[in-house]
């Protein structure tokens, strides 16, 4: 089952989120910006988003525990946000993830394109990726 996070589902995001501080964590559960996975009664994982330039979904972080992944759960996720977005009058959605990370090509296989990176000093470069909803 997917359905939007709320507090019954903060002690397992503040548990397994480590790239988010639990009051913002708190500040983003009411505005719907985090989904949930469960299946068969236990956590799978999460997505959750923010809008890029006040207006773009931007997906911050997907997140499959390790035990669920090479199942299509992040697939499910994905797909089921980007659905939410397009109801949601969006036109398009972006993500990015590391060079250095293999999430670059789960992306593209689901129909992401490369549109850009970062390079901030010390880190790896940042891949951006969008997808057109329409």
């Amino acid at each position: 089952m997917i359905r939007y996070a709320d507090m019954r589902d903060f002690e397992v995001l503040k548990e397994n989120d480590k790239h988010i501080c639990e009051e913002e964590l708190k500040n983003i559960l009411p505005l719907k910006r985090v989904l949930v996975y469960y299946q068969d009664g236990g956590f799978v994982g999460w997505l959750r988003f923010g809008l890029f330039w006040d207006n773009i979904p931007f997906m911050n972080m997907l997140y499959i525990l390790e035990e669920h992944r090479g199942k299509g759960c992040g697939t499910e996720l994905v797909s089921f946000w980007e659905r939410e977005m397009k109801n949601a009058g969006f036109g398009r959605v972006l993500t990015s993830t590391q060079s250095n990370e293999r999430a670059q090509f789960f992306y593209r296989k689901i129909g992401y394109s490369d549109c850009g990176a970062l390079l901030l000093p010390g880190e790896p470069l940042e891949m951006f990726f969008i997808k057109n909803l329409r």
